[in-house]
């Protein structure tokens, strides 16, 4: 989640000037506020957040404080295979984020029965990352979802119609389930070669090979 600072400027004689900054993470956000108070020329510290909701600078070191524990700055990357003898659809996610002063990354992958074609396996695909969040205790937080299935990130966004019955069930349940998390999603449409960490896990979820892995990284 990144927020903008808004304050008004005070200089002796003027009702003084209002001035925001742009777009910048939270704890840089917190440091910049307290030190504009400290300096006793800035009145009015707003923290507004991508969501619209806007906070003190008290409330917003709090507020950091708690998100401190829980995962957060996720990026989501996605993809989905398809076997059409077997009708089976091999799941890849990645997932990397913070939690504490550390950086970590999931790997998983999951083999899945009775799809219909390689579309829908990219539905199913971004379903299953969303499930990953829910098990790692991720809520109330802002997403970003990578991959190259253009027509799943677009229909999401609101941008394409699905005209497919069985594809709007997928994008009912995958929308139900981030309003359940209430995760503020961001779709990005990215080049296959740029999604090839989960398109490797979805590969090898159709060879049998099943992955499931959580590390730091640096």
């Amino acid at each position: 989640m990144k927020y903008k600072l808004e304050w008004k400027y005070k200089l002796k004689g003027t009702q003084g000037t209002v001035f925001t900054s742009d777009w910048i993470e939270g704890e840089l956000a917190l440091l910049i506020g307290e030190d504009l108070e400290k300096s006793g020329k800035a009145a009015d510290v707003i923290y507004h957040d991508e969501r619209g909701t806007t906070w003190i600078t008290k409330e917003m070191k709090k507020l950091l404080e708690e998100i401190e524990e829980e995962p957060h700055d996720l990026i989501v990357y996605f993809d989905g295979g398809f076997q059409k003898d077997t009708f089976q659809a091999g799941l890849g996610a990645v997932i990397y984020y913070k939690q504490g002063k550390k950086k970590y990354r999931i790997r998983a992958n999951e083999l899945f029965d009775e799809i219909e074609n390689n579309s829908e396996a990219e539905y199913a695909a971004m379903y299953y990352t969303v499930n990953l969040l829910e098990e790692m205790g991720a809520h109330h937080m802002s997403c970003e979802f990578k991959g190259d299935a253009q027509g799943v990130l677009m229909q999401l966004k609101g941008d394409w119609p699905c005209y497919e019955e069985n594809l709007n069930r997928w994008l009912d349940r995958i929308e139900e389930k981030l309003k359940k998390l209430k995760i503020d999603a961001k779709f990005t449409t990215i080049p296959r070669n740029e999604n090839k960490e989960a398109d490797k896990l979805a590969t090898q979820a159709l060879e049998g090979k099943v992955i499931s892995s959580k590390m730091q990284i640096i």
